[in-house]
């Protein structure tokens, strides 16, 4: 009698290990055929499936195993949209399943992470780790650091994650040394790349395959830092070594490594060379899961390989759509390059104010456009006009005010503030450039502080400057919302002190605690050092006089002895002649040549005619002088021959 396939099926799971998912899938698929309602033997395929990497034939068992089925699967459901890069739908799936159980909330997290809302991503693994740890405390601690390092490479820092120790495995001191990349801390993101190399070749519980595994994108950031501090050998060869593997083993590295190697290679100058190659990396882009920030990088070195390959058209016509596309005004760095490249395309070697006047023309088509008010601004600081740029970043800034209310926070971004505080101050506007950050300060009162931490903390110490209590609990505020979202600000609390000081003594004791003690600043200082070095002025500016002169040179005035000049036919012992210094036209041996010279000879008063004047009387007394014309001449002219 053959055996049921259901009990066949149920035998089998509890004889296999991790290595029969094949086995699992024909005995599931059996005890489907055999009974199609078994909910039970689709659930396990559906399982089988996944473990397989076989997504997208889950996904389909899922929506052909009917309702019952898909409400069992929700967990199996969103873990297949997520590998298959569909984040959107998995969200939607576990917001309808909720994230209270722990399984739910780590692939939660996980797709937060891959759609680069890192900000989700990091409040659920906080509260994983102090809630449930359930002994994955390092591996959350992993993940906390990798969206950390993936939120400042966007711009948008969260709560700084603690600092790699030595006890800690090779994945946290890859993903601390990733952060301090972006923050350009390279020496250090050094230091921690050699650190997990060593961990992770020491690793016991990696096979041979696994650690070559997990060593590739440790070495292709230390590529990445060699190239940015300027071993571009060292990080060729590493790129190199890299660029060999096999696409399929790892898509993503392989795209990043030949982009890199491209970018960094001298040798090769033709432009048409570089475009076909590039070509290739973005054939192998279309399988990898590259994040935005990443591929907006490939489609930037696209657009400059076209620019430098002479297919203006075409990077006119792209950037202009994408343009039109994007939301303005932005703060998006990416929005904002594209603007720059669209500048380029526009320009069409076009140099100089003519240039300028183009690009005016294309500022007043998107009057919004941030990037291509930078540009035009840059361009004018290059060419020394710097009342010129400062001028179009007033009317720019003036215009967003008076825009719509998102727009707002675009005119009140750090770097659109810094850029008129900056120019202002160059121009001697001092009072000026205390407005913008007054105005900027009062701007993020109520807003979420977010990247303008550092905007508030410049106003914030700006505002310290003033007596006036008004200025003073702005400033106040400023420190206060820093502190209120950024724990640990030793700037912020000390600042919050400073401005409460004058008019709230009381509320500072509690801020108190959070300075740093006053031993701990000054223990390093030598005291009788400063002293015995004394007290350091600035020079005073002093009119330039002039050197006293020696007193034996006044005494005993220099004779300048001058050199006798002679001429060169000179015979010593002759006479020289007394005329020599006399115009040549001027000496009693000067005869002119010619009919012309010699009848301008004649014309002259030393030997010559003089010609004869008379006086004319005017009516009302005194005469004029004129001369006498000449009497006509009795000579006839000859007529010439016909």
């Amino acid at each position: 009698m053959p055996q049921d396939p259901a009990a066949a099926l149920s035998s089998l799971l509890r004889a296999s290990s991790i290595e029969d998912h094949d086995e699992v899938l024909k005995a599931a698929n059996a005890a489907i055929k055999a009974d199609k309602s078994d909910v039970a033997s689709q659930h396990t395929r559906i399982v089988a499936l996944l473990k397989l990497d076989r997504f997208d034939d889950a996904l389909r068992a899922i929506a052909e195993g009917g309702t019952m089925l898909s409400a069992l699967c929700l967990l199996e459901q969103a873990y297949a949209l997520y590998k298959t890069g569909k984040l959107d739908e998995a969200t939607t799936v576990l917001q309808t399943a909720g994230i209270q159980k722990r399984g739910f909330s780590l692939l939660a997290a996980q797709v937060a992470y891959r759609a680069e809302r890192f900000d989700d991503a990091d409040s659920i693994y906080r509260r994983l780790l102090d809630t449930d740890a359930a002994n994955e405390e390092n591996d959350l601690n992993i993940n906390i650091r990798a969206v950390t390092a993936q939120s400042e490479v966007l711009g948008f820092p969260l709560l700084s994650a603690p600092s790699a120790q030595d006890s800690d495995g090779f994945e946290i001191c890859y993903n601390t040394a990733c952060a301090c990349i972006t923050r350009g801390a390279l020496d250090e993101a050094s230091d921690l790349l050699q650190r997990a190399i060593k961990l992770c070749d020491a690793s016991e519980d990696l096979t041979d395959e696994d650690k070559e595994a997990e060593m590739r994108p440790i070495l292709a950031q230390q590529a990445f830092v060699y190239a940015k501090m300027g071993k571009l050998k060292e990080a060729v060869d590493l790129y190199q070594s890299l660029a060999k593997l096999e696409s399929n083993e790892d898509p993503d590295l392989t795209v990043i490594a030949q982009n890199n190697l491209l970018a960094l290679n001298p040798e090769t100058e033709n432009p048409y060379l570089i475009q076909r190659k590039f070509e290739d990396v973005m054939g192998a882009k279309n399988g990898s899961k590259l994040f935005s920030s990443q591929s907006n990088i490939l489609r930037r070195n696209s657009f400059v390989i076209d620019l430098q390959a002479k297919k203006v058209a075409g990077v006119k016509s792209r950037t202009t759509t994408l343009l039109n596309q994007a939301a303005h005004p932005t703060t998006s760095a990416d929005t904002s390059i594209l603007s720059v490249l669209n500048a380029a395309a526009s320009a069409d070697q076009i140099t100089g104010k003519h240039l300028i006047r183009k690009l005016h023309d294309l500022a007043n088509k998107r009057a919004n456009d941030v990037g291509m008010v930078l540009t035009i601004i840059q361009m004018q600081l290059d060419n020394g006009h710097t009342g010129a740029a400062l001028s179009l970043l007033e009317s720019f800034l003036h215009r967003l005010e008076n825009a719509e209310e998102n727009a707002k926070d675009v005119r009140f971004s750090p770097g659109l503030v810094g850029l008129a505080v900056a120019l202002n101050r160059a121009q001697g506007r001092e009072s000026t450039a205390k407005a913008e950050l007054v105005k900027a300060a009062s701007h993020w009162q109520n807003r979420p502080v977010g990247h303008v931490d550092s905007l508030l903390e410049e106003a914030g110490v700006e505002l310290l400057k003033s007596s006036s209590r008004q200025d003073l609990q702005l400033a106040a505020g400023s420190f206060q919302r820093i502190l209120n979202e950024k724990r640990g600000s030793e700037i912020a609390a000390a600042g919050l002190v400073a401005a409460l000081a004058p008019f709230d003594p009381s509320a500072i004791r509690q801020h108190l605690e959070d300075l740093p003690p006053i031993d701990a600043q000054i223990n390093e200082v030598d005291v009788n050092a400063l002293l015995a070095a004394g007290v350091a002025t600035a020079a005073r500016a002093t009119k330039a006089t002039k050197r006293p002169a020696d007193q034996e040179s006044i005494e005993k005035p220099r004779k300048r002895s001058r050199k006798i000049r002679l001429p060169k036919d000179y015979v010593e012992g002759t006479k020289p002649d007394p005329e020599r210094w006399l115009p040549l036209r001027d000496r009693s041996s000067y005869r002119p040549k010619g009919k012309k010279g010699k009848k301008k000879a004649g014309e002259s008063t030393q030997g010559g005619i003089v010609k004869e004047e008379e006086t004319l009387e005017l009516v009302g007394g005194g005469g004029v002088k004129v001369e006498k014309a000449p009497p006509p001449s009795s000579k006839k002219k000859k007529k010439g021959k016909k």
